[in-house]
């Protein structure tokens, strides 16, 4: 899986993921002649990929990275969300490869990962991208959401929308379509919304979801297959209380306008 961000300070490397998942302050957060970390999980930044949203802090922390280089105890590169501009100046002036613009919810601690920071790329080993299509279906003023068995090989024991993956030779709007058939027993037409894909990672796979939405007749009863042990038909209010698949509640809103 080949990630795309922007180039903040140029090279190329590669190494194990240290990652963080709250914004980062060298001063204090790093010891700069150890490379030890001070917070969250701790363990030492010297030859990871350091991962973590953005910076904060002092303008001292450029200075804690330049430290860290002359100890020989620098991350071998850094990966934002968002570069701020003490971590940045930190990169450039210790000539650590740095990307930001990344998904950084995609890259677990632990990971392999190549950085080309030379044209702003990040490769993540060992991890697959599944495209899927995922159905917000209205009838009247309500949508189907399907309960996943405990047995699931994908979010188990979750709620979700209609969902499936991508076979061979489809379009992802032909995806939604079978797959709300296949799960539902409903015949669609042409979706009356969609929005641009959504990424989320589990375990060693990531999900590249598009989101549809699709309006069917009042009168439709669904046919629920075996697939799922059972459906409701909720408004968004309804999901305050259910273990959801990461990312249904931002679909429903986006696809359907509501608050």
């Amino acid at each position: 899986m080949i990630l795309s961000g922007r180039t903040i300070s140029k090279g190329c490397t590669e190494g194990k993921v240290i990652k963080l998942e709250q914004p980062l302050s060298f001063l204090g957060g790093v010891d700069g002649s150890t490379g030890e970390l001070k917070v969250e999980q701790g363990g030492n930044v010297a030859g990871k990929i350091l991962v973590f949203p953005r910076g904060k802090g002092s303008t001292v922390g450029s200075f804690v990275m330049y430290d860290l280089m002359v100890h020989g105890k620098a991350p071998a590169a850094v990966i934002n969300a968002s570069a701020e501009t003490i971590v940045a100046t930190g990169a450039v002036i210790s000539s650590i490869p740095m990307i930001d613009g990344i998904d950084v919810n995609l890259i677990h601690d632990g990971d392999t990962v190549k950085v080309d920071a030379d044209a702003g790329t990040v490769e993540i080993e060992g991890v697959t991208v599944t495209e899927c299509a995922s159905s917000v279906v209205l009838i009247k003023d309500r949508f189907i959401m399907l309960h996943r068995p405990k047995e699931s090989h994908s979010y188990p024991d979750h709620w979700s929308l209609v969902a499936g993956k991508r076979e061979e030779g489809e379009t992802i709007e032909q995806t939604a379509a079978r797959e709300i058939f296949e799960e539902t027993g409903i015949r669609v037409g042409k979706p009356i919304a969609t929005m641009d894909d959504l990424t989320v990672r589990e375990g060693n796979r990531i999900w590249k979801v598009r989101p549809f939405a699709f309006r069917v007749d009042d009168n439709t009863v669904p046919d629920i297959n075996s697939e799922n042990t059972e459906y409701r038909m909720c408004t968004l209010d309804d999901l305050k209380d259910m273990k959801l698949v990461p990312n249904t509640v931002l679909a429903v809103r986006t696809l359907t306008g509501a608050e």
